[in-house]
């Protein structure tokens, strides 16, 4: 049968503007994707380790154990150091993108093949007992990995993302990218017991530490960064079960508060020389304090939900040990450690937050948009 081809051009425009708009809609939620789900990469300690030590042989600071994990789905001890989520899952869940933390790198690397593709999605680098300096927390807990292996990792998965997506994509999304950090209370608590220099030379010489890190990542490719602060380290359990009276310490709180000026003056420095640096500096020291002070959201601010009560002060959180029945009453989970109804306000805190107190010079959220 033959075809009037005058009567075919309406219906090819038509076909043609069909699939113009489906394209451009494609092409719009690509970019809407890449916006949203931008890699995030972690670094730190155990506030913000998913699994990292459980890959170690030689860490004894290890959570893949019961009761850890008590309230992760299938109650499962994942290497985090909570009675579920931690803070670094509930930040990622809260800015978009992921439902849990990216895996720990050494996890993507005993993965073999997949560690190339799976670094494009993130990695968490975070060590519990590691700190800003190199050797913190290896005489306590043997091997753990310190922030300067951890940038030495990041630069291993620099070169995979690269090789997997050439120079110039590569370095897009790596700009683009969000880098968290939580750590710099291992090294404070070495201090404590140590006192090796004065309390004004520590928080010199653990800031300038700070500094050469944040630049190492700037180097390659880093423009968005993620600070928490100290927190207020005296008030957990392990401090107060060594104080008189079971109070804070005002030693350990003291440094850890005058962490949060230093940290933001050298990040008021970065951004103002570095070209593209982008921060916002979580002050941890007043979220909790408030939430102690004030009496907000728990029922037990001084008490471990998991842990007995010994000579030396508490015991590790383990199977057998006493274990609290209502998790959402305690602040603390272990001697160190928040719950995961705790990890989830701070991480709220740290998102959404408006409130120069808590958060500045804008919040997590706002710095994943920027």
């Amino acid at each position: 049968m033959a075809m009037d081809l005058r009567a075919q051009k309406p219906m090819l425009l038509i076909l043609y503007v069909a699939i113009f708009c489906v394209l451009t809609a494609s092409a719009n939620q690509v970019r809407g994707q890449s916006q949203t789900a931008a890699p995030i990469f972690i670094f730190g300690d155990s506030t913000m380790d998913v699994g990292t030590n459980n890959h170690i042989k030689n860490c004894t600071a290890r959570s893949d154990h019961p009761y850890y994990g008590i309230d992760f789905p299938g109650s499962k001890a994942t290497g985090r150091f909570s009675n579920g989520h931690n803070t670094a899952d509930t930040i990622v869940q809260l800015l978009g993108g992921y439902d849990l933390s990216p895996l720990p790198y050494l996890a993507l690397v005993e993965s073999g093949s997949n560690v190339t593709r799976g670094v494009v999605k993130g990695a968490n680098f975070a060590s519990g007992g590691a700190g800003l300096s190199k050797g913190i927390g290896q005489d306590f807990y043997g091997q753990v990995v310190s922030m300067d292996e951890q940038v030495q990792q990041f630069a291993l998965v620099r070169g995979n993302i690269t090789a997997l997506l050439g120079q110039s994509r590569a370095d897009s999304l790596l700009q683009s990218s969000m880098y968290i950090f939580s750590i710099g209370g291992n090294d404070l608590m070495t201090y404590i017991f140590t006192h090796p220099m004065t309390p004004e030379q520590f928080v010199v010489n653990l800031t300038d530490t700070y500094a050469i890190h944040l630049k190492n990542l700037y180097s390659m490719g880093a423009r968005k960064f993620g600070i928490l602060g100290i927190p207020p380290i005296g008030c957990c359990p392990i401090a107060r079960s060594m104080s008189p009276g079971g109070a804070c310490s005002n030693e350990t709180n003291d440094l850890a508060r005058a962490c949060h000026p230093s940290f933001e003056s050298l990040l008021k420095n970065l951004s103002s020389t570095l070209p593209g640096f982008k921060y916002s500096l979580a002050n941890t020291y007043n979220m909790t304090m408030n939430v102690i002070n004030n009496k907000i959201g728990f029922k037990d601010f001084e008490s471990a939900c998991c842990a007995d009560k010994t000579a030396q002060g508490l015991s590790e959180c383990k199977k057998g040990v006493h274990l609290c029945d209502k998790r959402d009453d305690y602040l603390f989970w272990d001697a160190f450690h928040p719950t995961e109804k705790a990890s989830k306000l701070a991480a709220s805190a740290f998102v959404y937050s408006t409130d120069p107190n808590f958060v500045s010079p804008i919040n997590f959220g706002d710095l994943r948009k920027a």
